[in-house]
């Protein structure tokens, strides 16, 4: 069967990581979190102390900058690793999500990991998430959706989340931190976060999980028909 690439953008807090995660396993596809790469990246220069608005020193770093993905033999899920170190609790506190909008709005940043998000795809038979995968990682991509959800309902979401690894922190925190992520994000110059104009828009605010993963999944293999035909 002819594989193709699915690119899934969308706002903070709609979903979009473990529905492609969901979606990649019904089809037997790859799935590649860019999300996890940027909060990485973000990880990479706290630890570092870096200065992200002196170019010189975030290219400096950046350089030594390896991310790679592993499936934990235990849960089998894909966790995330930086130069060789498994990050995927770290990357996801609060710590990080503080930071990786600015991060990510960074041109040299974006260069370096859109490049390897590219190579990784170029096998097709993938599905990433993230918020310019459709206009700018893959904008030839032959699925796109755009996924997104009331704030409220998104920041209770990333609370109930937060909870389940052991970490609280107030509602109104993470609404004010979506909040600033979807203003910089939308408005930032480097890849933007916009909807594609082929796009297939996904409101998560009143579906459950399995719902909108077998909607996806369903629309993806219409898709896929299409492209044999």
């Amino acid at each position: 069967m002819q594989k193709i690439v699915i690119a899934i953008d969308g706002y903070s807090g709609c979903g979009k990581s473990s529905t492609a995660k969901s979606v990649a396993k019904q089809l037997g596809y790859t799935y590649i979190d860019s999300g996890a790469m940027y909060r990485a990246a973000t990880l990479h220069f706290l630890n570092k102390n870096v200065n992200i608005t002196h170019t010189e020193e975030v290219e400096k770093y950046l350089k030594s900058l390896h991310i790679t993905f592993q499936t934990n033999p235990v849960t089998h899920e894909q966790e995330t690793y930086l130069n060789g170190e498994n990050v995927e609790q770290e990357i996801r506190t609060m710590r990080v999500s503080d930071y990786v909008s600015e991060v990510s709005k960074l041109k040299i940043v974006r260069k370096e990991l859109v490049s390897q998000q590219q190579r990784m795809g170029v096998e097709k038979g993938v599905v990433m998430d993230g918020r310019d995968i459709g206009t700018v990682v893959f904008p030839d991509a032959e699925f796109k959706v755009f996924m997104t959800a009331d704030l409220n309902i998104r920041a209770a979401r990333r609370q109930k989340e937060l909870q389940e690894k052991g970490t609280d922190v107030p509602l109104e925190k993470i609404v004010q931190n979506l909040a600033e992520r979807d203003k910089i994000d939308s408005g930032r110059k480097e890849s933007p976060l916009i909807k594609a104009n082929d796009a297939v828009e996904v409101d998560t605010s009143h579906l459950k999980f399995d719902e909108q993963v077998n909607l996806i999944v369903e629309l993806a293999k219409k898709k896929i028909t299409e492209k044999q035909d």
